[in-house]
């Protein structure tokens, strides 16, 4: 019996879980190597599992996500003082697989940062296929076998200068505020760093997922922009599945050059309570946005035996809702307001202006 393997990204719970029904067993190119030293716990396929299978798309996909969390979990890291260290929580669940939640709270840069790995198999319950169904997936069957591997992870910074990023292989950035051109170059640093990542494989990925990527972070209800953008995608799985995985894996490692540098860049810039508020309230609205309508949260939520203390670990520890809040014409939340309400075109792609690194 011959089987089809299909990648979809931001289908279960975040754009960087594998997710097929009919499995097979092809094989891959060896794309990572173990290295159980670095990693921030043992693998959640037992070590013999993934050793007797080093080339198939499981294991690829299962080492690849234990190398990102571990890089960046160590690069946030050395942000830090010394003695803020990631919580590393180890999980598995009785019908297949399980996960790695690493969490650091109440640090001096970061207020919460949550980076989880999941490696999940079993059976998707009628609600999460009826989800998968809405997005126009052509499924027979009303409860389907699946697999899932992915990393997710949200960054809360405690300055409100540093911006808040989220990613699942799907990359978005929140800027607190807008004070001056150096938030805009932070942007193009940014963008520039995804589009590198995309120019690799298709010049055509950048322009097109970060239009996605504008749709998808939406506020309907405010018709707001969860922030400044990014890439986003699902449902890859062309040109091939090699090509593919190559693609997410540079996705993966655009991570930490992206962002660190604006973290480094922006974690002792002076601040007050004016500007703590309004980052409280953009907090609110990722609350919003994460709990109403973002996939992945209700699809993990719908998912059997949900973890439901990793599925929300990236929820602030402190978020805040005012009553018809309006920012003072022309103030810097004012000026940022436009961008969420009307994405920008950071580097010129649409007036055929090119941006070099």
């Amino acid at each position: 019996m011959r089987y089809s393997f299909r990648f979809y990204y931001a289908a279960i719970v975040g754009t960087g879980f594998i997710a097929y029904n009919q499995m097979k067993n092809n094989k891959a190119e060896m794309k990572e190597i173990m290295q159980l030293k670095n990693y921030m716990a043992e693998p959640i396929t037992p070590l013999a599992q993934l050793e007797q299978n080093p080339d198939d798309m499981k294991t690829q996909m299962e080492l690849l996500i234990m190398r990102i969390q571990a890089e960046f979990c160590r690069a946030l890291e050395k942000e830090e003082d010394q003695e803020s260290k990631f919580k590393v929580d180890r999980w598995t669940r009785k019908e297949g697989g399980g996960g790695i939640t690493c969490v650091l709270q109440d640090g001096r840069v970061f207020e919460k940062a949550g980076v989880n790995i999941s490696v999940v198999s079993g059976t998707l319950p009628p609600a999460a296929v009826q989800q998968m169904r809405s997005r126009g997936k052509n499924l027979q069957s009303s409860e389907l076998p699946f697999f899932a591997a992915g990393v997710s992870a949200v960054i809360h910074p405690r300055n409100p200068m540093v911006p808040t990023v989220h990613f699942n292989y799907r990359c978005s950035m929140v800027v607190r505020r807008w004070y001056r051109s150096n938030s805009i170059d932070d942007a193009i640093h940014f963008h520039l760093t995804l589009k590198d990542a995309c120019d690799a494989h298709d010049p055509t990925y950048y322009p097109k997922f970060k239009k996605w990527c504008d749709d998808y972070f939406t506020i309907p209800h405010r018709g707001e922009r969860r922030g400044i953008g990014g890439i986003f995608f699902d449902d890859i799985d062309f040109p091939s599945k090699e090509k593919a995985f190559e693609f997410i894996t540079s996705c993966a490692e655009s991570v930490v050059p992206s962002y660190i540098p604006i973290v480094q860049k922006h974690k002792d810039d002076a601040y007050g309570y004016h500007e703590r508020q309004w980052q409280l309230l953009r907090r609110g609205r990722y609350v919003e946005f994460n709990l109403v309508y973002d996939r992945g949260t209700k699809f993990g939520l719908h998912t059997p035996e949900a973890r439901y203390e990793s599925i929300l670990m990236s929820l602030p520890l402190n978020a805040k809702w005012e009553y018809m809040h309006e920012p003072k014409l022309n103030s810097p939340e004012e000026i940022l307001m436009r961008v969420l309400k009307e994405p920008r075109d950071w580097l010129n792609i649409e007036k055929g202006k090119r941006i070099v690194g």
